[in-house]
């Protein structure tokens, strides 16, 4: 008897965890795009500085970023915008890292020429950060410092 209600409590836990892991997972990755979106939203204020003052951005550290990689972004990088128009392609770039269902895919934040900001990523649907499109960020940008 003992037995089998042993049985009956492995067999319950075994159905949970099935049912648990994969919404674990999608939960980590979710965090994952977040954080790596933090991470280059907080360094907006350098680039839109930069900007404004029409110095072209030679090194990531000149808008807040110490360095070309972080725990969240495996590679970071910021695009100089165009002197004239004051536009930008990606301005500011980070290809994630983390669980393999963000490994490798990018985030990015682009600026108009108005000095709109926009979100745009290559993630899957389920895992993008709210407010970020979809789109394929170029990677042609400065990852020095």
């Amino acid at each position: 008897m003992e037995c089998n209600i042993l049985m009956i409590v492995v067999a319950i836990i075994g159905i949970l965890a099935a049912i648990a892991i994969p919404a674990y997972q999608t939960y980590i990755a979710k965090s994952q795009a977040s954080a790596g979106l933090a991470e280059i939203a907080g360094v907006k204020t350098g680039y839109e500085s930069l900007v404004s003052e029409g110095t072209a951005i030679t090194g990531l550290a000149q808008i807040g970023l110490p360095a070309i990689s972080s725990a969240r972004c495996s590679e970071l990088s910021a695009t100089t915008y165009v002197a004239e128009t004051g536009e930008a392609d990606d301005a500011i770039v980070c290809k994630l890292a983390g669980s393999p269902k963000v490994l490798d895919k990018f985030i990015a934040l682009e600026r108009a020429a108005t000095g709109v900001w926009t979100c745009v990523t290559d993630l899957d649907e389920e895992f993008r950060p709210k407010g970020c499109a979809a789109g394929t960020p170029d990677t042609g940008a400065v990852t020095d410092l």
